[in-house]
C-alpha cells in the first residue's frame, strides 16, 4: 500500500510538471548543479588515471571538404593538449568518438547520421576512420546527431570526468526533426558539455542558433573558415623528432591473434604516412602525441598493458605474445618487456625535450611575425575550449602549437 501512494504521487507531481512546462514552453531552464564541479575547481578524483570522454561530430556535406581536411590535419595537434592535461599528476585517459552527418550516402531513415567509431583509445583506429571520411551533399540535423551521440555511447560515470560534444557545421542548427533545444538541454543533464563551431560568417552561425546550442549546454561557440589553408612554420626540430618516430614504433609488441598483431603494427605506419601526407606539421604533432600517455595501447601493447596489469603474461596465450617473445624462455619474457619500456620511455624524453624546444623557437617566430589575423581553424577552436574546460574540472593544461 505504501509503494502505491508513493507512485500515486509521483504521477500527480509529475502530471504537474507537465503542465508547468506547457505552460512556459518558450522558456527553457536548465538545472546542472549535480553536474558543476565543486566552487574549489577540484571535482572528486580517486587518484587512478582521469576520464576524457570526447565525440566530433562532423558535417560531410559537400561543402564541408575544408573541414574534414583540417581535421585530419589538426587531429593529433588536438590530441596533444590532451596530452599536457594533468589531474592529481596523472594524464588522462582519453577516448575520442566521431560521428558524420549530413551525408546524402548515409540512410536518410537514420538522419544522415552515421556513427564512425565509439568512444576508444585506440588513437591509431580514430586516425584511419577520420582519414577514410569523404563528403557528399545531404540534410544536416544538428539536434538530432547530438541525441544519438548521448544515447549511443557509453560515456564516462567518473565525478568530475570531462565529457564534451563538439560538433561542425555550416547549416542551420534548427534543422531536421529533433529539437536542437531538447538535445541540448538533455546533454548537459548528462554532464556533457557541447562546443559548437560554425563554418562561415559570425552573423550567419548567430542567426543559425549555433551559438545558442553552446549557451544551452555550457559550452563555446566558435566561427571558422573551413577552407583556410593551415600554415605550418619549420623548426630545426622538425627533422629529429620525425626520425625519432621511427625508433619509438620499433618499442612496441603487439599482442593478440596473429591477424590483430599485424593490424596494430601496420595501422602505427598507415596512420604516421596520413599523417605526413597531411603536412609536416601534422607529422611532428603525431609523433608528439604518441611521446606521451594520452597515447596509450593497453590490451594492444604488452609495454603499457603491463603497467596496468603485472600478471598479464599470465594471461596471455603463447602463440597470441609478438614472435619475439614467443622464441624466448619465459622467465625471460617479462625482463624484455621491461626493456623495451625503458628505451621508449628514452625516446620520448628526447622527443618532449626536442618540443619543447620547438615550442620556444615557433613561439618567436610568431612573435617577430607581423600580425595577419585571419579566421579560427577547426583545430584552434577546440584548443581553446579543451583549455578552459578542462581547468573548470580540475586538470592544470598547458597549451600546445600546431
Amino acid at each position: 500500500m505504501k509503494h502505491l501512494i508513493t507512485l500515486v504521487a509521483a504521477a500527480l507531481f509529475l502530471s504537474a510538471a507537465a503542465v508547468t512546462a506547457s505552460a512556459q514552453s518558450a522558456k527553457i531552464v536548465i538545472s546542472v548543479e549535480h553536474v558543476r564541479p565543486p566552487k574549489d575547481g577540484r571535482p572528486p578524483f580517486d587518484g587512478k588515471r582521469p576520464a576524457v570522454d570526447v565525440a566530433l561530430l562532423l558535417d560531410t556535406s559537400n561543402s564541408m571538404d575544408g573541414l574534414i581536411s583540417q581535421a585530419k590535419r589538426q587531429l593529433w595537434t588536438i590530441v596533444g593538449q590532451f596530452a599536457k592535461a594533468k589531474k592529481g599528476g596523472q594524464t588522462p585517459v582519453l577516448r575520442v568518438a566521431l560521428f558524420e552527418y549530413g551525408n546524402s550516402n548515409l540512410p536518410a531513415s537514420e538522419g544522415y547520421i552515421r556513427q564512425v567509431v565509439p568512444l576508444i583509445d585506440d588513437l591509431d583506429k580514430l586516425s584511419e576512420a577520420l582519414f577514410a571520411l569523404s563528403t557528399n551533399g545531404g540534410d544536416e540535423y544538428c539536434g538530432q546527431v547530438i541525441d544519438e551521440t548521448i544515447t549511443r555511447l557509453d560515456w564516462s560515470k567518473e565525478p568530475g570526468g570531462y565529457r564534451a560534444i563538439f560538433i561542425a557545421g555550416n547549416e542551420p542548427f534548427t534543422q531536421g526533426p529533433r529539437d536542437y533545444k531538447a538535445a541540448c538541454k538533455r546533454a548537459i543533464e548528462h554532464g556533457i558539455v557541447i562546443n559548437t563551431i560554425h563554418c562561415g560568417e559570425q552573423r550567419t552561425g548567430v542567426d543559425g542558433k549555433w551559438q545558442h546550442g553552446a549557451q544551452l549546454a555550457e559550452g563555446k561557440s566558435f566561427n571558422i573558415d573551413q577552407d583556410r589553408v593551415i600554415a605550418h612554420i619549420k623548426a630545426p626540430q622538425d627533422e629529429i623528432i620525425i626520425r625519432l618516430n621511427s625508433e619509438l614504433n620499433g618499442t612496441y609488441l603487439w599482442f593478440g591473434a596473429k591477424n590483430a598483431r599485424e593490424g596494430y603494427a601496420d595501422n602505427q605506419v598507415a596512420q604516421d604516412n596520413n599523417a605526413d601526407r597531411s603536412g609536416r606539421g601534422a607529422s611532428v604533432s603525431r609523433t608528439i602525441a604518441k611521446a606521451n600517455s594520452v597515447y596509450f595501447n593497453t590490451n594492444r601493447d604488452l609495454v603499457d598493458t603491463l603497467k596496468e596489469d603485472r600478471e598479464i603474461l599470465k594471461k596471455v596465450k603463447e602463440e597470441e605474445l609478438p614472435e619475439q617473445l614467443q622464441k624466448m624462455p619465459a622467465r625471460e619474457r617479462e625482463t624484455h618487456i621491461v626493456a623495451m619500456g625503458a628505451k621508449r620511455s628514452e625516446l620520448q624524453k628526447k622527443i618532449n625535450a626536442l618540443a619543447a624546444e620547438r615550442d620556444a623557437y615557433v613561439a618567436a617566430q610568431q612573435r617577430a611575425a607581423t600580425a595577419t589575423g585571419g579566421d579560427t581553424t577547426l583545430g584552434d577552436a577546440i584548443a581553446s575550449a579543451i583549455q578552459g574546460q578542462l581547468a573548470t574540472y580540475g586538470f592544470e593544461t598547458a597549451s600546445v602549437g600546431n
